[in-house]
Order: C-alpha cells, then sequence, then structure tokens
C-alpha cells in the first residue's frame, strides 16, 4: 500500500504542485489548509509523512509541531517543514521543536521527493519494501503474487489489501473501523462487518488445514498479525 501523506500548506498553487508530484510518485495524498484543520484531521487519522508549512492560518506550523510531538500518536510521525525563513537560527528553532527535515521555498521538487522517500525509507521501511515477510508468509509487491511456505495463494484484490496492510504492521490491533479507513479508504461507506467477511475470507486462503493461522482476534478491539505466529515459525 502507498505510504499517506498529509500536506498542511495554504498556497493553493504550492499546495497543487505538491500534491500533483507526490501523486506522480505514488502517494496517497491528503491536504489542509489550516493548521488548526489539520490538528483535527491527525487526531482522527495518523499519516506516514507530513509536510508542513511554518505559517499558517488558524494554528502556526511551529506550534502545530510541538502538539504533534507531545502526543503518543504523532511523536514519532516524520515531518518536513516548509518555510520561507532560510535563516540558520529559524532553521533550527524549526529543528528543535520536533521537525524531521527542513526545506526553505523556493525548492527544487527532486531534491524534495528524494527527502520524503530517506524519511519514509528511515522511519516505515515496509511502506517502500518490494517484498513483505513476517514468519511463513511472503507477499511480492511487484509480482502481486503471495505465498505461504512456497506454496502460491490466490487473494482476491480485497484480500491482498488486507493482507499487505497487516504485514506493514505486524503484531498491531486494528478496530473494524481502522481496518476499513487503511484498506477501504475513508471515502468509501460500507458496514463493518464487511471487514469479518474479508477476514474470514483471508484466513481461509492461507490456512491450508494445519498451519497456524496468523490472524488473531481480539475480542472488543479487532483483528491483529498475530506476533506470536513470526516466533512460532
Amino acid at each position: 500500500m502507498s505510504a499517506r501523506i498529509l500536506v498542511v500548506e495554504d498556497e493553493e498553487a504550492l499546495t497543487t504542485l505538491l500534491r500533483y508530484n507526490l501523486d506522480a510518485e505514488g502517494y496517497d495524498v491528503e491536504t489542509v489548509a489550516r493548521g488548526d484543520d489539520a490538528e483535527v484531521h491527525l487526531k482522527e487519522r495518523v499519516p506516514d509523512l507530513i509536510v508542513l508549512d511554518w505559517m499558517l492560518p488558524g494554528l502556526s506550523g511551529i506550534e502545530l509541531c510541538r502538539r504533534l510531538r507531545a502526543r503518543p500518536e504523532t511523536r514519532n510521525v516524520p515531518i518536513i517543514m516548509l518555510t520561507a525563513r532560510g535563516e540558520e537560527s529559524e532553521r533550527v528553532r524549526g529543528l528543535a521543536t520536533g521537525a524531521d527535515d527542513y526545506v526553505v521555498k523556493p525548492f527544487s521538487v527532486p531534491e524534495f521527493l528524494a527527502r520524503v522517500k530517506s524519511l519514509l525509507r528511515r522511519s516505515n521501511p515496509e511502506r517502500l519494501a518490494t517484498v513483505l515477510a513476517y514468519g511463513d508468509i511472503e507477499l511480492d509487491r511487484d509480482r502481486r503474487r503471495v505465498a505461504r511456505s512456497g506454496r502460491p495463494i490466490d487473494l482476491g484484490p480485497t484480500e491482498y489489501r488486507l493482507l499487505e496492510f497487516f504485514l506493514e504492521h505486524p503484531g498491531r490491533v486494528f478496530s473494524r473501523e481502522q481496518l476499513l479507513d487503511g484498506v477501504w479508504g475513508r471515502d468509501i461507506y460500507i458496514d463493518e462487518r464487511t471487514v469479518d467477511v474479508h477476514i474470514g475470507r483471508l484466513r481461509k486462503l492461507l490456512n491450508s488445514g494445519t498451519e497456524v493461522d496468523p490472524i488473531r482476534t481480539v475480542r472488543g478491539a479487532g483483528y491483529a498479525l498475530d506476533d506470536r505466529f513470526a516466533k512460532a515459525e
């Protein structure tokens, strides 16, 4: 699945430029024009990387960055700060507040994209990996193939995305709502019980009958790719 990037920028022309180029690189891009709106958005959905303008209406980028670093959910999300301020003291202030990188306007788009990729590679290598493996399960993104102990497994599109999502976050428990958001997308309105149906299909395809079920059901919470599964293999 594509890495999710939130662009918080109030200059419409720059927002369009960033969205176009990030989309072209295959990222899942969302944009917000105000700092206060971004803060609300980030309480509902945490991206893999944030591109944050220094000067924003509602709430400044520097203050938003400070608040994000104080929250456990967003403490480790990479942040690239965009600003017209090129002075060393301002760069130091931005980095000291918690930004991971600092880009001064106007900037080179190829260099910006290289910085994005570098941060994502360091913070979440699974998002960029060609092959995801956990226990005896292997998913090859380039070939769109899945295998378990060398046995090819033919998954439908939704089951494939569901397994890919789990492999990117092994051991983490996701609610049905979070899985709908992460696998189907926020703009798709379907019943949460649809998740149960596809989990059941995925389990049936992954398990031959004698193999350990890699998907753990957490009563009252949701589902996870069981961390005990990898240790047992």
